[in-house]
């Protein structure tokens, strides 16, 4: 009897084990899918005075949240064009300038730890203080 006992333990054990190291489920695929658009977000394209063209991608990465202005974004003929972040509540964040110094320019920005989500990228004109364009997404996403 002892054998057999031994013998069902062993066919347990390699069955539980077997099953940890089985194919993923389609709902483990599901479940990454979830997570990797959790982790980038697109917004629509911008609509204003200046910027009518291209669109803005917020993602995360191991140096943080980061904006990007899509390649066919144009950035305006502007004093100073600056990416601006407005989260959910309305409130207002001015990031990087994008253009500086020499013909160099800037299409993407860090987004600091301390803004908590993001509902639409704007770009603005510090100078004359105006919103040249504004890309909303369908739905903010909270960075924490």
């Amino acid at each position: 009897m002892n054998k057999i006992t031994s013998l069902v333990a062993a066919f347990s054990l390699l069955g539980a084990t077997s099953a940890a190291i089985a194919a993923p489920t389609f709902q483990d695929m599901k479940d990454d899918m979830k997570m990797d658009s959790m982790m980038m977000a697109t917004t629509g394209q911008f609509k204003g005075i200046e910027v009518n063209k291209g669109s803005a991608t917020i993602s995360h990465s191991a140096k943080g949240w980061m904006v990007k202005l899509s390649p066919d974004f144009v950035i305006p003929k502007t004093p100073a064009p600056h990416i601006q972040i407005i989260d959910k509540a309305g409130n207002v964040f001015l990031l990087n300038q994008l253009k500086v110094a020499g013909n160099k320019t800037h299409r993407d920005a860090a987004i600091p730890s301390y803004i908590k989500s993001v509902a639409s990228v704007r770009i603005w004109c510090s100078f004359a203080e105006v919103n040249l364009g504004e890309a909303k997404l369908t739905m903010a996403i909270d960075l924490n």
